[in-house]
């Protein structure tokens, strides 16, 4: 599933590389990297060793017991880089990530070239500088050709920027190089169903379910195609089945709850969401629970208990300081309170959202990209108060700091607003052309398109594209939430 933590473990994050013990960091690494692979730098076998163990339980998505054996890791090597590395990507809080990338990238010097490269891709993608991350992997790759990890990170980052086809070519090498390497099926999967290739996103995983079937994930990973093409008693089944694996598998609840939602059955989705809280095993999981119920909340319109639940998922963070994170509830109570038509409340979410960046501790990266992204929330505001002069000056602002970054994914946002203007305009083909360049996984940008194709008096066209936003059955967002019913009733 896709977890919403501030710069925490995205589903598709990787964990690290290969295995070869390099006692002093040079001699090894040396004949590891005549081989195509990355080495494990550490001055301690039994350092190395539990390492490893927490890395495959990392990959295949059991962040909680994985960090068992990093920790352990870290602490007969206080100097091993790759093992705070592999603790932010498991990390529960965005607080937690960020600490242990912090003590990542201070012990990067220390390291081998592979893995410096690697921990500076993931600071790079946490200060929202996706144009460096895909750079330090292309080196990555071009320096370990034969490592599956480095081409598994690559590929991740070309999903990232939507670019399918790319991120299948790599994934597929990763799987050339070392066929039971699992979590590259895992996410070759996720990349075909995204490109509309559900057969090969079929028999990716099956086939990563019959390379670790004693493994939750792989059921976890297929329950969710099975969602996507809209089975969704068979999806239920499918969640059972990694639940019956590890009992404490999150993610399966979030994906129960996600199905009966889907199916109209709101208060059945709602108790499985509070059987997750129940069960939870860290703050992480406690907010996955709080927010698979807001979103159900909205789901059904209830906007105010979406909120309220929203600010239960903000006081598991206020407790442990967690700024990042806080940061970024405060901006989901902006979206519900700006999609309910409080315009002022939400401007005040927003503010406070910035403000809370901007005396923590964070990067002085992710703080300018805070700054960035608080003109397309004000941006948001503004339009929805028919202020279009304001709408375009906070647009036109932040479009031009996304190019100048080359952030793809905050360039589509700026090409979605933009679009979004020019709807309320009642610029049909001016929306069309800036709506298509928005991020089409985004089931509010597809109901945009459906507006504007309706605008023109094109009813097909919108009405197919009303459909594809109702039914998009992917795991729920607020976004998702706020247009599906919408979207539906437009439909038919």
């Amino acid at each position: 599933m896709s977890q919403r933590l501030v710069g925490v473990r995205p589903r598709l994050a990787c964990l690290t590389l290969a295995v070869v013990l390099a006692s002093n960091g040079s001699t090894l690494a040396q004949t590891t990297w005549a081989r195509g692979k990355i080495p494990i730098t550490t001055s301690s076998n039994e350092a190395k060793q539990q390492y490893v163990k927490g890395r495959t339980l990392g990959e295949n998505l059991r962040a909680h017991e994985s960090r068992e054996f990093l920790t352990q890791a870290a602490a007969k090597d206080p100097a091993m880089a790759l093992a705070h590395y592999s603790l932010a990507l498991s990390a529960p809080t965005a607080k937690d990530f960020f600490e242990h990338l912090k003590r990542a990238a201070a012990l990067a010097d220390k390291a081998s070239e592979g893995e410096r490269l690697m921990i500076l891709g993931l600071q790079a993608g946490a200060n929202a500088d996706t144009k460096l991350q895909r750079g330090y992997y292309e080196k990555l790759v071009a320096a370990y050709p034969r490592d599956e990890r480095a081409h598994f990170l690559l590929g991740g980052a070309y999903f990232g920027q939507q670019d399918y086809p790319k991120a299948i070519a790599e994934y597929q090498r990763a799987v050339e190089l070392a066929p039971d390497y699992a979590p590259a099926f895992n996410i070759l999967g996720y990349a075909h169903r995204a490109n509309g290739e559900y057969d090969q996103a079929e028999m990716a995983f099956k086939k990563y379910i019959a390379l670790i079937p004693n493994d939750p994930n792989p059921y976890d990973s297929y329950a969710e195609l099975l969602m996507k093409m809209g089975r969704f008693d068979e999806s239920i089944a499918m969640y059972r089945k990694a639940l019956a694996t590890d009992p404490h598998f999150a993610p399966s609840r979030f994906g129960i709850a996600s199905n009966l939602m889907f199916q109209g059955k709101h208060e059945a989705a709602r108790a499985e969401a509070w059987k997750l809280h129940e069960a939870a095993r860290n703050d992480g999981e406690r907010r996955t629970a709080l927010f698979g119920a807001a979103v159900i909340y909205a789901d059904e319109g209830k906007l105010d208990q979406a909120l309220a639940e929203l600010k239960k998922e903000y006081a598991v963070a206020e407790k442990i300081d967690d700024a990042a994170n806080m940061s970024a509830d405060l901006v989901a109570m902006g979206d519900v309170a700006l999609e309910a038509g409080n315009v002022e409340e939400a401007r005040k979410f927003y503010v406070r959202s910035l403000e809370m960046q901007q005396r923590s501790d964070l990067s002085a990266e992710v703080k300018e990209d805070a700054k960035l992204n608080h003109h397309y929330n004000l941006g948001r505001a503004a339009l929805k108060a028919g202020d279009l002069v304001g709408a375009k000056e906070h647009t036109k602002t932040f479009l031009s700091g996304a190019t100048a970054k080359n952030n793809v994914g905050e360039t589509r946002q700026a090409h979605e607003l933009t679009g979004a203007i020019a709807l309320q305009e009642k610029k049909f083909d001016q929306a069309l052309e800036e709506l298509r360049q928005g991020n089409q996984q985004d089931p509010y940008t597809l109901y945009r398109i459906a507006l504007a194709y309706q605008g023109k008096g094109d009813q097909a066209q919108a009405a197919d594209f009303f459909r594809q936003a109702a039914n998009q059955y992917t795991l729920p967002t607020l976004n998702y939430a706020f247009v599906r019913a919408k979207a539906k009733r437009m439909k038919a």
